[in-house]
């Protein structure tokens, strides 16, 4: 009996144990962990640098260390969910959005508002307690994300992937001003590889996801250009980044050398791109290498400076 009696309670409780598991899937989901975790690895890097060259000692500093950490990621993770907000008359119309949890319901679109401005205020209030400059650009890719990316630019025209990178490249300035608020040259070059490595990323995705996009509405610059514009651009922007890791020297010829071999990389892929038939793998190629390259580039930073 005792046995019979421990099964049922068990049973009785697995639909509460399933909905809590999915509720917070679905706040995963909303404020989506993805981009979340992968800024963090771009803030922890821009703090770690301003340590090292600063010269003050991490442990020392370890409530900086979480209060940046926690801080922006609540940022971020606020954005994304005004983002979701936003963007849920359209997001039904594409595979890849059709199932977030402002499109199917299982959220309140309120609730979505509310928990994103909650999220940003709280996550802004932690940066200040850093510096008042890191609580700052905070906000300025807040504002960039939100307003100039998804309530205007992505419906407009073909310069969203621009705008929008503007605020998936502070992370690293919020970081390095969370421990020195001047944002030396270093810390800029962080943010122009951010921005610059951002462009040809989402392009790849745009161009994987055309016809969704069009269905959507939503004027990529391969639904509005093509493929062949679309190429020749993502081109010019790996070019682009050739010449920054010589600014990164203070690092090390190490490293130079390691972001040097990923630059001739991409660009290699970049320029086999006109030589290949298959526009979708080429771009699952560019896509999966964009993102080995930032993962390999910013942990050499961080390892660089420990050896």
């Amino acid at each position: 009996m005792a046995n019979l009696r421990t099964l049922d309670q068990a049973s009785a409780s697995l639909p509460k144990d399933l909905e809590v598991n999915s509720a917070w899937k679905d706040f995963l989901a909303l404020i989506k962990i993805g981009i979340v975790n992968s800024n963090f690895i771009t803030t922890f890097t821009g703090l770690w640098l301003a340590l090292y060259f600063t010269q003050s000692g991490f442990i020392a500093n370890i409530d900086i260390v979480l209060l940046t950490i926690i801080g922006s990621s609540l940022v971020i993770a606020g954005s994304c969910s005004l983002n979701n907000y936003i963007d849920r008359d359209i997001d039904h119309l594409m595979t890849r959005t059709k199932n977030r949890p402002t499109v199917t319901g299982r959220m309140n679109p309120k609730g979505a508002l509310y928990l994103g401005i909650g999220l940003t205020v709280v996550g802004t209030i932690l940066l200040a307690l850093t510096t008042i400059t890191a609580a700052v650009i905070g906000l300025i890719g807040a504002f960039t994300y939100v307003v100039l990316y998804s309530l205007w630019s992505k419906r407009k025209n073909t310069l969203n992937t621009v705008v929008g990178s503007i605020s998936g490249a502070v992370p690293p300035l919020i970081g390095w001003a969370a421990v020195d608020p001047s944002l030396s040259l270093i810390a800029w070059i962080l943010f122009f590889i951010m921005f610059i490595w951002q462009i040809p990323h989402f392009l790849a995705i745009a161009i994987r996801r055309c016809e969704e996009y069009r269905n959507a509405g939503i004027p990529m610059l391969p639904v509005v250009h093509g493929f062949n514009i679309t190429r020749r651009q993502m081109l010019v922007w790996v070019v682009c980044l050739l010449p920054l890791p010589f600014y990164l020297y203070d690092l090390g010829l190490i490293l130079v050398i390691i972001a040097t071999i990923l630059n001739l990389g991409w660009l290699a892929l970049s320029i086999a791109g006109f030589k290949m038939k298959d526009h979708m793998r080429w771009a699952t190629l560019m896509f999966v290498y964009s993102l080995n390259y930032l993962t390999i580039l910013f942990v050499s930073m961080i390892v660089v400076t420990i050896f």
